[in-house]
């Protein structure tokens, strides 16, 4: 059985951190679309939630916008939850090394499995961008996933092979 739940929507990054894809942003911004991140229950001995991260690039290149960071925000001491970030490689290298966590309305706690919905800003350029959404879990594996879509409105999907699942842009 899955649950779904639907995420408020999001500023995309941290105060006083410029975007990539245009300026600063102000207050949260309108929704042009949503993307649906399915977590798979995995059948191990040793299960944990997994850390994942969701980013829009565009298609040709260029700069990474954070939309999610889904980690152990609450993990304290000589190994906080930010310690394992960087297991998010591609996103890591991507752009997350800089963002200075926890990010209001990025960061979030990790999530069980279940389907989960974020919002997609509607102040996005015309163009092709791919989303990228990263899981790694520890004791287990590590996935990424893209999807392309343009703006506007044209969707996409992907799904994952162990880590994610169906990832769908609307």
């Amino acid at each position: 059985m899955t649950r779904s739940k639907i995420l408020p929507a999001l500023p995309m990054l941290a105060a006083g951190t410029a975007t990539t894809l245009g300026a600063t942003l102000g207050a949260a911004p309108a929704l042009a679309a949503s993307v649906t991140i399915t977590i798979p229950q995995v059948k191990v001995a040793e299960y944990h939630r997994p850390y994942v991260a969701g980013w829009i690039e565009p298609a040709a290149g260029g700069n990474a916008r954070t939309l999610f960071v889904w980690y152990d925000v609450k993990k304290r001491g000589n190994e906080p939850g930010t310690k394992w970030l960087a297991d998010l490689r591609s996103w890591w290298r991507k752009g997350g090394r800089s963002l200075k966590l926890p990010a209001d309305g990025v960061s979030g706690a990790t999530r069980a499995p279940g389907t989960y919905t974020v919002g997609i800003p509607a102040n996005l350029p015309a163009g092709q961008y791919v989303l990228k959404v990263e899981a790694a879990r520890e004791t287990g594996g590590r996935e990424l996933v893209s999807v392309p879509f343009s703006v506007p409105a044209k969707g996409g999907s992907a799904s994952g092979k162990t880590e994610l699942g169906t990832i769908t842009i609307r």
